[in-house]
């Protein structure tokens, strides 16, 4: 069978030092990962990226933006881009401000290969269970859209622990309905237990509204 191979992760260098490019594309692929150079942030935002699970191993001081500057602008951007810095010209003050800001590491050149490789696959594997869980998350909105308005308010009140005759009371309508309702939630969100749709309904964010007194 022919075709592009799958690309199922990808390691983005941006430096300046085109020798330093070509040695970080030698380690990385030794072990497997593909790989794209860039010498500038600007270089890199108007490449064309594969939609895979990554990382950025990323030089402190570049032409143009600095690596500290395009965490920043990557932040605003709402890309959730795992960042590896590598420097030799960093500082305690700089490293704690690109830790705070979400890097995975801050190393100091001339680093271990283990160790750059160790973070490498630490922000990739972050990467993937975050891109995971987001598709999990956007398919549980999917199927709660699917729900009928009453469904939906069903499902707040079951997930909040209320019983058949209580949510009947709540809704005015009858045990039956309720039933049925339950019935229909279970299916479309696809959900095995209570627990289970307790579960999601936690991942939605979705309210509870208590029961009106009588």
């Amino acid at each position: 069978m022919s075709g592009q191979p799958t690309i199922e992760s990808v390691v983005f260098v941006i430096d300046d030092d085109a020798s330093v490019r070509a040695s970080l594309k030698s380690l990385f692929e030794s072990v497997g990962f593909r790989v794209q150079l860039h010498g500038s942030a600007d270089e890199f935002l108007q490449s064309e990226r594969p939609d895979v699970p990554c990382c950025l191993v990323l030089d402190v001081r570049l032409p143009g933006l600095s690596g500290i500057e395009f965490q920043s602008e990557l932040a605003k951007m709402r890309t959730d881009l795992p960042i590896i810095f590598m420097t030799g010209h960093g500082d305690i003050p700089m490293t704690v401000q690109a830790m705070k800001a979400g890097a995975v590491e801050f190393l100091t050149k001339p680093c271990r290969d283990q160790e750059l490789l160790d973070a490498v696959r630490l922000a990739i594997e972050g990467h993937r269970s975050r891109r995971k869980e987001e598709k999990h998350i956007a398919a549980l909105r999917n199927q709660f859209a699917s729900l009928t308005t009453r469904e939906r308010e069903v499902v707040g009140l079951v997930t909040a622990g209320l019983l058949n005759k209580q949510i009947a009371a709540e809704l005015d309508i009858s045990e039956v309905t309720v039933k049925m309702h339950r019935g229909n939630i279970m299916r479309k969100m696809q959900a095995r237990s209570l627990a289970d749709l307790v579960r999601m309904a936690d991942l939605l964010g979705i309210a509870r509204p208590r029961p009106v007194a009588t």
